[in-house]
């Protein structure tokens, strides 16, 4: 009880150097763990997108799957091949990064013993 006493009683000028350390170190959690993440994300994406060439099975955001015939002059959309002689013109940027990698992800083999 008299240490609860002490505590509140305490000159209130010496806290100030803890809370602005305390008031640090929530900003630099919350940048490590929110913040970074979310822009190592967008930049591979960004990556992504830049290294589309003709060839690439591809999925959209929509959750349509197709290859991509060309990517056009513009540099921001491609012709995306959904079924044989079946073409559609997309933004680049309507294109997940992870429904593609995985689409493209190599199918591991499976072997018995016997």
């Amino acid at each position: 009880m008299i240490q609860a006493f002490y505590l509140l009683s305490a000159d209130p000028k010496s806290g100030g150097t803890v809370q602005l350390l305390m008031m640090g170190a929530i900003m630099l959690v919350f940048y490590m763990f929110m913040i970074r993440p979310q822009a190592k994300k967008a930049k591979t994406q960004k990556q992504f997108i830049n290294d589309i060439k003709k060839g690439d099975k591809v999925v959209t955001i929509a959750g349509i799957h197709g290859v991509v015939n060309r990517v056009n002059d513009d540099n921001a959309t491609i012709q995306l091949e959904v079924n044989p002689g079946s073409y559609m013109k997309i933004e680049k940027s309507a294109i997940s990064l992870e429904w593609s990698q995985a689409l493209n992800k190599p199918v591991a083999t499976t072997t018995e013993t016997k």
